[in-house]
């Protein structure tokens, strides 16, 4: 039985990639090693929490002497790094955290798999999961791609960049067998309510207001979660050692129109009148640093290891709509803190 380690299993992308290796191998003994910040929540994982190869761990990867024990107790054949600090607007109130998780935590999880290989690396591997945003900033034309020379213009950019760094270094200097891959903004179920897509969901049900940076023209492509959860599988298990794979959905769109478009569906799911939730849309200060565009080349990974996006925006995006108001109670439990109570009264009083 190989045993797989997965920081940050409790958050958005961690839950879906969690519950795709649970069900997918169960021959594997998965553990989900979570510091249960804000952004990660228990509930998100309900589904798989009982079964015989998931195991969750309470853990902070800035703590090296506890990944040392962990390390130890588990002999871990691989691991998925997605543990990170990684909302923008965070990162530029309070740098520090994002340094002290994004790179100090992503050095310490090296030094220990490093230690405990002790050089035979023989079927083992540190996947470590990065962003688009470590390229920096695109004007229209042209993509992103595994050759693109990094330039990042966040505190949050400039940390992931910095650990992307130190996986290289790790490869480069003791032979560390590492891939890595760069994707595009994911959207899909559990989000948490401070990313675009479901703060709009939620501002619409309950007639707030829509932010809107600057005046919206800032482009994103977007990934819908399950597609990359799906590319992180196959990545791992098909990747090339020491290469790089960016993950993309092929798929831009303009903040404001995507923001339209949501008024659109929300228009019709609650059954108001055509156009009224697009009359909450006010435009506010532009964000410190707001890069342009983000576009992804994703054709090394398509055509090396036969990925492809199987879900269309158009369908995600209704996935995602309709999972949101149907999923009230761990929309409201995430926004007030509830979800904090799920895990005491799983983990801690059993």
């Amino acid at each position: 039985m190989k045993s797989i380690l997965i920081t940050g299993g409790a958050g958005f992308i961690g839950s879906h990639t969690i519950r795709q290796f649970v069900r997918r191998y169960p021959d594997y003994h998965i553990v989900n090693l979570d510091k249960l910040t804000y952004a990660g929540n228990l509930e998100n994982l309900k589904d798989v929490e009982d079964a015989p190869n998931y195991e969750f761990v309470k853990g902070d990867i800035y703590d090296a002497a506890f990944l040392k024990e962990l390390f130890e107790k588990y002999r871990f054949d691989g691991v998925i790094h997605l543990a990170a600090e990684s909302h923008v607007d965070r990162s530029i109130s309070d740098p520090n955290e994002f340094i002290k998780t994004n790179v100090v935590g992503t050095v310490n999880l090296l030094n220990v798999a490093k230690d405990q290989w002790q050089g035979d690396f023989e079927g083992k591997l540190f996947y470590h999961i990065s962003t688009d945003e470590v390229y920096g900033s695109l004007e229209e034309g042209g993509y992103f791609t595994e050759e693109t020379p990094y330039d990042p213009r966040s505190p949050y950019s400039a940390s992931k960049a910095s650990s992307d760094h130190m996986v290289r270094a790790y490869y480069n200097t003791y032979k560390l067998p590492v891939v890595i891959s760069n994707c595009s903004n994911n959207y899909g179920p559990h989000q948490f309510p401070e990313k675009l897509i479901p703060l709009f969901i939620n501002n619409i049900r309950n007639n707030k207001e829509l932010p809107v940076y600057g005046k919206g023209e800032n482009v994103r492509d977007w990934l819908y979660v399950e597609d990359h959860a799906k590319a992180i599988d196959l990545i791992y298990h098909r990747g090339r050692i020491g290469e790089t794979y960016n993950i993309g959905g092929d798929n831009e769109w303009r903040n404001i129109d995507l923001i339209r478009k949501l008024c659109e569906i929300m228009d019709h799911k609650l059954g108001r009148m055509a156009g009224s939730s697009a009359e909450l849309i006010t435009y506010v200060k532009d964000r410190a640093g707001h890069d342009l565009r983000y576009a992804i080349d994703c054709s090394k990974l398509k055509n090396e290891l036969g990925w492809s996006q199987e879900v269309t925006f158009a369908e995600g995006l209704e996935r995602t709509v309709d999972w949101y108001l149907e999923n009230e109670e761990w929309l409201n439990h995430v926004l007030t803190g509830e979800y904090e109570e799920y895990y005491r009264k799983q983990y801690v009083e059993r």
